[in-house]
């Protein structure tokens, strides 16, 4: 008797490919959702650890660089470039890239180039993989600096402008900033302290 393949009973639909201009007109999503090589990928909701680090890390950013005009940090920033919508954790810009609105001098609502800094928080059960591809993607599309936090390890992955990898986990190591934000310093140590209560 030979065993023959059958279909399964109940089909599983397989959304219809779309293009980047197609995601961008769908409804937001809660969480955000991201396009990544013809894929909508939804961002993890975020948990406490994530959370803090996110908010202390956008904060001690902006006290430093959003002063003197030099630089701003953003959270949850739809980055559209290299035929790619993504979302990092923090995205920071310099001041002269910060698009702006023709008409208003405002910011501008879209944003149509890559960071010149991201930042990822890595979430329990998150795939760091597809992370360290968009921050690769970030690097080869000119980001300068991309950081990968894994608070369960306690440890930063790096990725400078050529795509160079470091993982950087003792307490005194300090992390790798871009050019423009060499006044911010910050150690593995100092980052992962915000965590204590």
């Amino acid at each position: 008797m030979t065993a023959s393949l059958s279909a399964p009973a109940a089909a599983e639909s397989t959304p219809e490919a779309i293009n980047l201009n197609q995601f961008l007109e769908l409804p937001d999503t809660e969480p955000a959702s991201e396009f990544i090589d013809g894929k909508i990928i939804q961002k993890p909701m975020p948990q406490g650890e994530h959370s803090t680090l996110q908010a202390d890390l956008v904060a001690a950013i902006n006290a430093v660089l959003k002063q003197r005009k030099i630089a701003r940090a953003y959270t949850e920033l739809r980055c559209t470039f290299g035929n790619r919508a993504i979302i990092p954790d923090l995205s920071v810009f310099q001041w002269d890239r910060i698009p702006r609105n023709a008409t208003t001098g405002r910011v501008a609502n879209q944003f149509l180039i890559p960071p010149d800094w991201a930042i990822e928080i890595l979430s329990p059960k998150q795939a760091s993989l597809n992370i360290i591809d968009k921050l690769l993607h970030c690097a080869e599309h000119g980001t300068q600096v991309g950081w990968l936090i894994d608070p369960a390890q306690g440890a930063v992955l790096t990725i400078n402008r050529d795509c160079q990898i470091a993982v950087l986990r003792q307490p005194s190591d300090r992390l790798p900033v871009p050019d423009f934000a060499a006044d911010f310093q910050l150690t593995v140590g100092e980052l992962f302290d915000w965590l204590a209560v």
